[in-house]
């Protein structure tokens, strides 16, 4: 399953420029099953990472474009009454899809935005009082600005808790800006990218990732780095189980991403902030994005971990 993931990182490459370890925690995300908010300024290619892993999947894809108008029943679905056989139908909204790009999340009210809580933790939608359950893989992709704030609703912390991660684009070096401007000169990549892989294949890599090793130290590595969030100062409230859980399957499948059967230290350290970041909350004050980030950072640096064989 290496290989599935490596021609997939190579296709996504085809139209974005020097991105790969942002590629690589998307991947990660997907693989694990999670949920990922993109959180960035506008012109940092969001979208167009979201659609080229959409295009490179052979699967269901939908965009929503996230309005302080749109209702729930926008994303979700609705019953309707229709005349033909007198009798009312469902109508399957957007969100039954593969793969979902929530574009400008934060510009919905907070009951559109909760829309998408039962579908992101449960992978299924009530509508009416029938449940239906969504096919595998589903995995949301979620943008919002971070600087705007006219016209924006900000996601509260039962919906933040729902994304695995929250990433930002990594900004372009001169010499990667320069390609991107010779790229696109003549060319529209993302047109011309092709499906590389199936719906079935990224299904099969989530199971194999539950099989990737990680040595109990490493669990209790988790489980004091959780602890310390929760006894940190100015915090007032840490990680939860949910998050102990969300680092746990996430840094399996980063392992995978990066070709192990294992996982080591340096999984968890690389992923500890884009996973745990956004499910701390800081006393007195909104919590901004450097502080969270700052936090564990700090307690990444101040949890011990003795040296050991990873691979059993």
């Amino acid at each position: 399953m290496k290989e599935t993931l490596n021609i997939i990182k190579e296709n996504i490459a085809k139209v974005m420029v020097g991105q790969s370890e942002v590629i690589d925690l998307l991947l990660t995300a997907m693989v694990a099953e999670g949920h990922v908010l993109i959180e960035d300024v506008p012109g940092m290619g969001k979208t167009v990472l979201a659609t080229s892993l959409s295009k490179s999947v052979g699967a269901s894809f939908n965009r929503i474009q996230f309005t302080p108008d749109m209702l729930p029943s926008d994303v979700t679905g609705l019953n309707y009454f229709n005349q033909k056989v007198s009798e009312f139908v469902f109508k399957e909204g957007p969100a039954f899809c593969n793969i979902l790009l929530a574009d400008e999340i934060n510009r919905a009210t907070p009951r559109t935005q909760s829309s998408l809580l039962e579908c992101m933790a449960e992978k299924q939608i009530t509508v009416d009082g029938v449940t239906r359950p969504l096919a595998r893989p589903f995995f949301v992709i979620a943008t919002q600005n971070p600087i705007e704030t006219l016209g924006t609703y900000p996601l509260p912390e039962a919906q933040m808790d729902r994304f695995l991660m929250r990433i930002s684009m990594d900004t372009p070096s001169k010499e990667d800006e320069l390609n991107i401007l010779n790229r696109f000169l003549k060319a529209e990549p993302l047109k011309e990218l092709q499906a590389v892989c199936t719906a079935e294949d990224i299904v099969a890599l989530s199971e194999e990732s539950k099989e990737i090793y990680v040595h109990p130290l490493l669990m209790k590595y988790i489980v004091d780095i959780a602890h310390a969030s929760r006894d940190a100062r100015n915090v007032a409230t840490g990680i939860s189980p949910r998050g102990s859980l969300a680092l746990l399957r996430a840094c399996r499948a980063y392992a995978m991403v990066k070709g192990r059967d294992y996982v080591v230290p340096e999984d968890i350290k690389a992923i500890a902030v884009p996973v745990l970041a956004h499910r701390i909350v800081i006393n007195g004050a909104v919590s901004t994005i450097n502080e969270q980030k700052k936090i564990i950072e700090n307690i990444l640096n101040l949890t011990p971990l003795t040296t050991e064989d990873w691979k059993k």
